[in-house]
């Protein structure tokens, strides 16, 4: 028997939602750090807690992985990754190296598209940072600002770096004091990266990614 269009359309629907409350559940414990790194998950247990079937839960572990919130060994399972103060220092090393020189290529010739959607990201943290809000992850600045080195390498190599430090970034996002704080060390750095102060942009951002790396440090290894 044929099932109708809105009959699929309803099932895909159902499916979707389930799958984004386990998303968003297994999230909220990795980042709360109910789930503490290296910890292996045990998806009967989970399904059982939400009440939902291992399909869609399985396919809310692929969407961690993919932000670098779960690490999947084969025939292991799914981690919650862990990373040592030296992994995390090497990391940001290569996220200054990175964001600076495409900060400063940036200086020497933005598009007025590019100056736009700085504009834009800052605006968008703004209006969700009232209150106690965490940083939006959606709205990152740091992205933006590579994406105008129009580099394809550098992209990949900012990708990389942020799934390895995804648990430590989105920690922080959560802390108001620091989420505010970042926004106003994204707005300096914005300044001067549009008034073209390369010498400036680039000891604002340096100062700025070891900040974070500082707090990320005492988020994760305190």
């Amino acid at each position: 028997m044929t099932e109708s269009p809105t009959t699929v359309s309803r099932g895909a629907l159902r499916r979707t939602t389930v799958r984004d409350v386990a998303e968003s559940a297994i999230r909220e414990m990795i980042l709360t750090g109910e789930l503490s790194p290296q910890t292996r998950l045990n998806e009967v247990v989970i399904a059982e807690e939400l009440g939902i079937s291992r399909g869609p839960l399985r396919e809310a572990i692929q969407r961690l992985a993919s932000e670098g919130l779960l690490e999947i060994i084969p025939h292991k399972g799914a981690f919650v990754p862990a990373v040592e103060e030296k992994e995390l220092r090497q990391l940001y090393e290569l996220r200054i190296a990175v964001e600076t020189y495409s900060a400063r290529k940036a200086c020497v010739s933005l598009p007025p598209a590019g100056r736009q959607v700085i504009l834009q990201a800052l605006e968008g943290a703004e209006s969700a940072l009232k209150g106690d809000a965490a940083y939006p992850a959606d709205m990152d600045f740091h992205r933006s600002l590579v994406a105008m080195a129009d580099n394809a390498a550098l992209d990949q190599a900012l990708r990389e770096v942020n799934a390895k430090i995804s648990i430590a970034r989105r920690r922080s996002a959560r802390e108001p004091a620091r989420a505010r704080e970042a926004y106003q060390e994204h707005v300096a750095i914005a300044e001067a990266l549009l008034a073209g102060r390369a010498a400036r942009v680039t000891k604002l951002l340096e100062a700025h990614l070891w900040r974070s790396f500082e707090n990320a440090v005492a988020l994760l290894l305190g």
